[in-house]
């Protein structure tokens, strides 16, 4: 699965030694990227530990995850696990990937600067030039 969505913050580190060896375990809080955003806790452990480090809170990311849930002493707990984290590439908005328009220069119409008769011109019947 994946989700995507802006880092809120990060929580706590957690370390320990199993079997296998020692871990490390840390929660990223994120706000997904919808019309009704949702808290999401997702855990990443220590590989993807390093990577989160470096997140800024506001900065938008995309995991891949992973969702498990079990049962211990009859109530469920669930876990969202990251295995792999992507660039998010935010598209520039459209007016901003255009070129500028040119201006356009054009010389405005002369405006006659003289008297009424040469503003509405003359006319050999005294300027009564009405049709009707």
């Amino acid at each position: 699965m994946e989700i995507t969505g802006k880092v809120v913050r990060l929580g706590g580190l957690t370390e320990g030694t199993s079997a296998k060896g020692p871990w490390r375990k840390q929660d990223l809080i994120i706000e997904t990227d919808e019309q009704y955003p949702k808290t999401v806790c997702l855990t990443c452990w220590t590989n993807q530990i390093n990577e989160i480090q470096s997140m800024v809170p506001g900065q938008l990311i995309k995991a891949q995850i992973d969702i498990s849930s079990r049962e211990f002493n009859g109530k469920w707990y669930t876990d969202v696990r990251v295995w792999r984290f992507d660039p998010v590439t935010t598209a520039a908005p459209a007016a901003a990937q255009q070129p500028a328009p040119q201006a356009i220069h054009q010389t405005p119409p002369a405006v006659p600067t003289g008297g009424p008769e040469e503003f509405f011109g003359t006319d050999s019947n005294n300027g009564d030039d009405l049709p009707f």
